[in-house]
């Protein structure tokens, strides 16, 4: 009896053992997660095409210069159009999709896998990284072959631009996943997400210049992070001259990274005491 109790044991250790760890099991959720979302070539195309479509449109009826700033307006919107996406490929579709995803219980079903929860939260941290990527590098080009955006050429912009980035991912994705927990269905999810994401827009200087949005407004977009991620890119991608745009007259590196963060932090926090693997329906 005691033999067969130990081989048993053992047998479970073993099988404990080589259950792969939650990073690796994360990356391969990663890896699905974009397999499917480059399937549904519709997805794709919205996802890519819809802020170069905007650029393109916006940058090339307000192409004027921008007084005393020493740019064109189209360079605004580039540098505008990036943190735009950066959000759309972040809180957007992860607040989208992960509601529709609790809604057919995919996620019930994943729970009861041994799949650690860790691990299907970073496929989801790495379908919008390599997608937010994809998108800034495409709105690049199109800044530098379209509207004479110059690319920055010292490492210590670059290394603006990345940090930039990866809190502005972060804090949008955090915030997608909290807000996936509000739609009642998977299809009120759509209306629920978008319409906050597309007031921000509007606010945060995305479709209209900065120095001509009251300041009300400027106060509340303040407390969101995209308005900090359009002054952040600005900053990378235009003159300094350009400064004298912004709402205290300076980019302001220090406070971005400070919001950011505390959006990273305020957005897990966010996530811990809301995300739900079921819909309300189920209890």
């Amino acid at each position: 009896m005691t033999s067969a109790t130990t081989t048993g044991v053992r047998s479970t250790a073993t099988a404990t053992a080589r259950l792969p760890g939650a990073w690796g099991l994360g990356l391969a959720q990663g890896v699905l997660e974009l397999r499917q979302f480059f399937r549904q070539r519709e997805q794709v195309v919205f996802t890519f095409a819809f802020p170069i479509v905007f650029l393109f449109l916006f940058a090339s009826i307000f192409s004027n210069d921008v007084e005393g700033a020493g740019i064109t307006a189209s360079q605004l919107y580039v540098a505008a159009m990036i943190a735009a996406g950066v959000m759309s490929t972040s809180f957007q579709s992860l607040g989208i999709s992960i509601a529709i995803e609790r809604d057919e219980k995919v996620l019930r079903r994943l729970r009861g896998t041994p799949m650690p929860p860790a691990a299907y939260f970073l496929g989801k941290i790495w379908l919008v990284l390599v997608t937010g990527l994809l998108e800034t590098a495409l709105l690049l080009l199109a800044g530098v072959s379209l509207f004479d955006v110059d690319l920055p050429t010292r490492v210590g912009e670059w290394f603006t631009f990345g940090w930039i980035f990866v809190l502005g991912l972060t804090g949008c994705a955090l915030l997608g996943i909290a807000i996936s927990s509000v739609p009642r269905s998977g299809r009120s999810a759509t209306s629920v997400v978008v319409l906050p994401f597309l007031v921000l827009q509007f606010i945060s200087g995305v479709y209209i210049a900065i120095d001509t949005i009251p300041e009300w407004m400027l106060n509340i977009s303040a407390l969101f992070p995209l308005k900090w991620m359009c002054q952040g890119f600005r900053g990378v991608f235009l003159p300094e001259s350009a400064a004298v745009l912004e709402q205290a007259g300076s980019w302001e590196y220090g406070r971005i990274a400070l919001v950011l963060g505390a959006w990273c932090v305020g957005g897990l926090v966010l996530c811990l005491l809301t995300f739900r693997w079921k819909n309300r329906r189920d209890g």
